[in-house]
């Protein structure tokens, strides 16, 4: 929701068949991810601490007193775990609990967006005047160019963040949201470049309701959740409540002067998915992320020879060359995937479509940079990279752009708490 520099990662895929069956009436009633055989064993010790000494690291940084996390090394074994509490001195984090999805939700909408365009209900290159209305003046941006994050739009969430920490409980309508999104400054032409707005993916959601007649709730439960049987995974209604009957809770430190609040941060676990909509409002739980990420990077949900990834724009002029954006996600290297943050939450998810790992993890505190949902992402994955095989197995090449500590390095350039505050 904020107008920060973002960056991500992903890692999952492969050769065997995961088919899974679908809740709801949608034009497909599986869908099938296409991932490398999981060894059914814990990953081996070492990498285990070294994963583990990266999340509570990363805790410490963004002031968090929980952590859900998931690593999926498919030659090696998994690690999935809860790791703090639930507040200070509050109950054991657990790995089922639920919580905010946060950018995620924008990978989702787009999944819609380019099935819909599959099914020939639009083009990708139809304006978004022709789908909403009240747009004005706006005829040269497409339904691809809001995925691709290259229409130029400005942000609603930045505009209306203090009302958002003053009444997380408020039911906001999406055209209000809309309003301030258009009214913002064009940040480029459209076409021209890459500029994350959460305007984009509220639009692509505004787009759908009228393009499906059906709530975008609906609509993901059928053609999303539904095909790849994530029961956890929703986008809620309106009115305000925590992420799950379960769910972890999330947190949200403030800046005063020179200072953040860290010993006793504003509690943000029930809010209203209505302002993040189509950009960050859905909720999840650590496996459904997980398997997500893999569905997104493999591209289960879509036709095969689909052009979703086919032409990544880069995310700012001096980001590296390889890491780039297009489709409603974002390209490192050999990862596909999002993250971001939501009241309460910073997450991130990503997979690699060759090697069959997948990555995923959630801090229950908003108040840092949500660059730390990338970087602790992608520490993760450099760590899981270099996993032992197990017998008969072999450990693939890893090839990432980057290395554990580089991203470990990175996340102290935005520590908020020390350590001694938590």
């Amino acid at each position: 929701m904020r107008g920060w520099r973002r960056s991500a990662a992903v890692v999952v895929a492969g050769a065997s068949i995961i088919a899974l069956t679908l809740s709801g009436c949608t034009p497909e009633s599986t869908a099938s991810i296409k991932v490398p055989d999981q060894v059914q064993a814990e990953l081996p010790g070492d990498t285990v601490t070294q994963l583990q000494d990266a999340v509570t690291s990363a805790m410490a940084i963004t002031g968090s007193t929980g952590a859900i996390v998931g690593v999926w090394a498919p030659w090696s074994g998994t690690w999935v775990a809860g790791l703090g509490t639930q507040g200070p001195g509050g109950a054991e984090v657990t790995t089922d609990m639920g919580f905010r999805a946060a950018d995620v939700t924008r990978s989702m909408t787009c999944d819609v967006v380019y099935e819909l365009a599959a099914d020939k209900t639009w083009s990708l290159d139809d304006p978004i005047t022709k789908w909403v209305s009240g747009l004005p003046g706006f005829d040269d941006i497409t339904l691809r160019q809001l995925c691709d994050g290259t229409s130029g739009l400005g942000t609603y969430g930045d505009i209306l963040q203090n009302q958002v920490l003053s009444k997380p409980d408020r039911a906001w309508n999406g055209r209000e949201l809309m309003a301030y999104g258009i009214a913002s400054p064009r940040r480029n032409a459209p076409g021209a470049a890459y500029a994350g707005s959460d305007t984009n993916y509220l639009l692509a959601g505004l787009a759908i309701e009228r393009a499906t007649g059906e709530t975008l709730s609906d609509v993901l439960a059928q053609r999303v959740a539904g095909p790849l049987g994530l029961s956890g995974t929703s986008l809620p209604g309106p009115t305000a409540a925590a992420p799950s009957d379960n769910a972890l809770n999330g947190y949200w430190s403030q800046k005063n002067g020179d200072a953040w609040n860290c010993t006793d941060p504003g509690n943000y676990t029930v809010t209203s998915a209505s302002f993040g909509a189509g950009a960050s409002g859905a909720v999840t739980d650590i496996a459904d992320l997980g398997r997500y990420a893999q569905a997104l990077a493999t591209g289960a949900l879509l036709p095969d020879g689909n052009d979703r990834f086919a032409n990544p724009v880069p995310v700012s002029a001096d980001a590296p060359t390889w890491f780039t954006a297009a489709g409603g996600a974002y390209q490192a290297g050999s990862l596909i995937g999002q993250f971001g943050s939501a009241p309460g939450y910073i997450v991130g998810a990503f997979a690699d479509p060759s090697t069959g790992m997948s990555v995923a993890v959630v801090l229950n505190n908003s108040g840092a940079n949500e660059m730390a949902g990338a970087w602790l992402a992608w520490e993760l994955a450099a760590i899981a990279s270099k996993a032992p095989a197990a017998n008969g197995r072999t450990t693939p090449e890893a090839g990432l752009p980057w290395t554990a500590q580089q991203m470990r390095d990175n996340l102290n350039t935005i520590a908020i708490c020390p350590p001694a505050a938590q």
